[in-house]
């Protein structure tokens, strides 16, 4: 029986070697590996799968698809849904989502689901496949922000008729998955560029340097440039501290400064000019894929790594895989650990942070136990660099420049579930919306912002 199958382990760079460099961590499968993974799917009559995406890809059929070799196909079903698989079947949490509702998993190891939607993504890149771009229907939509939700949002539009631009602040599409994610775990040439470039060969424009809020305002977009909605899918970049003394010294950063210069400034590139200070130890606080992200990237630029985290290993937010391979490569972790204060030499470097032991009580409003202070725990960690990986919140500026546009105290956009916000044609969808989250959330966002703005449009 199919569920008698182990699970196919997917091939990887060996831990010892892919520390010192910048090359992906996982391979992936090959076409014998997939197929061999693809035949432990039951192709249940009702898929948990699909009900736990996001993004509602339809998962039994394009492993059958893929089955019975029809790659073709099966890239077609995934396009239903979801415009960037490769990006999709890197970086999701499967575990907790798709593979997390697998029935597999119930007595043994669910379907490799992610793993198979990387497959048929790569494949899809290498073969040159794309959809050719739909009939105009005289209708324009911009977008704010060429991340996840705006990239998801701008297919769904591009593929209904409509005339799409998307406005991106930075010099490169792709938002955080240019900027945020480093490139062991998401090459950016070979995929996520790639992947771009299949958006804008659905008719998707995409117009870079663009600051919404100073070079153009969303009042601008309706009135002087045509545009019958606009959808802000601009993400949280405005990174958080802890308010502790020293974190004005040189070498504190944060997580967003630090992965936007290793990875959009090529910092990690010896060809480049843009070098970044690790010195000989990094100490990253958090406990996030973020803070994975960082202290892995660290690790890479030569440097000893920590991750400093007030909680235990059992309440960290990153993904499992990320975890796993993070000890693997000999990062550091000092779980129940809080730093009070960053402490600095004559010169005004960061020599270390002063911390504390933390112990686990009572649940705190996230449902997590809060971590409490042991008296007279404080001690000394040596370092050169802080990074805080401690989350973000939403540039203000788009909020500030346009009237009408309600936000939370946070900074948060006010949208319902379809993305609708106070501001009447104007929709929001993705981290601008809920606050830092993940890659294919945003994605779902930007979809139901999509299909709200279709029936915005036509009831016009």
């Amino acid at each position: 029986m199919a569920n008698k199958i182990p699970r196919v382990a997917v091939r990887e760079q060996d831990a010892k070697l892919r520390a010192t460099n910048f090359e992906e961590v996982c391979y992936g499968y090959n076409e014998e590996e997939a197929l061999l993974e693809a035949s432990r799917c039951l192709n249940c009559k009702n898929p948990r799968c699909v009900s736990a995406c996001p993004v509602g890809i339809k998962i039994p059929q394009f492993i059958e698809r893929l089955l019975e070799g029809d790659k073709a196909g099966a890239a077609s079903v995934i396009g239903e849904d979801s415009s960037l698989p490769s990006i999709c079947g890197r970086v999701c949490p499967q575990e907790t989502q798709c593979e997390g509702s697998c029935i597999l998993g119930i007595k043994g190891e669910p379907v490799a689901i992610g793993k198979l939607e990387r497959f048929v993504g790569d494949w899809q890149l290498e073969s040159g496949l794309t959809t050719p771009p739909a009939a105009k229907n005289g209708h324009k939509v911009a977008i704010i922000g060429s991340g996840p939700a705006g990239l998801a949002c701008a297919s769904d539009l591009a593929k209904m008729g409509y005339e799409v631009t998307i406005f991106e602040a930075l010099h490169e599409a792709g938002g955080v998955l240019v900027y945020g994610i480093p490139e062991f775990r998401l090459p950016k040439e070979r995929i996520v560029k790639r992947e771009i470039e299949r958006v804008k060969a659905l008719g998707v424009n995409i117009e870079t340097d663009v600051v919404v809020g100073r070079t153009i305002t969303i009042d601008e977009l309706f009135d002087n440039e045509g545009f019958e909605a606009v959808f802000i899918g601009s993400g949280a970049g405005l990174p958080r501290f802890m308010g502790i003394d020293g974190e004005n010294l040189n070498g504190v950063l944060s997580a967003n400064e630090f992965l936007t210069r290793a990875n959009l400034m090529h910092a990690y590139d010896k060809e480049y000019d843009t070098p970044i200070y690790v010195g000989h130890k990094v100490v990253v606080v958090g406990g996030g894929n973020v803070a994975m992200d960082a202290v892995r990237t660290a690790k890479r630029l030569g440097a000893d790594a920590s991750i400093v985290y007030r909680r235990s290993e059992k309440e960290l937010p990153a993904r499992v895989e990320e975890v796993h391979h993070a000890k693997e490569e000999g990062i550091v972790f000092e779980m129940l650990t809080n730093p009070t204060r960053v402490l600095g030499d004559d010169k005004g470097w960061v020599r270390g942070i002063e911390c504390v032991r933390m112990e686990l009580g009572e649940p705190d409003e996230s449902g997590r136990r809060s971590p409490q202070v042991i008296e007279g725990s404080e001690f000394e960690m040596e370092c050169d660099v802080v990074v805080m990986a401690l989350g973000t919140s939403p540039n203000p500026l788009i909020a500030s420049t346009t009237a009408s546009l309600e936000t939370t105290r946070r900074g948060c956009i006010v949208a319902d579930e379809w993305g609708a916000t106070s501001r009447e044609g104007v929709f929001a969808g993705g981290d601008t919306v809920t606050g830092a989250a993940t890659v294919i959330l945003a994605m779902g966002a930007g979809r139901k912002a999509a299909t709200a703005i279709d029936n915005y449009i036509q009831k016009r």
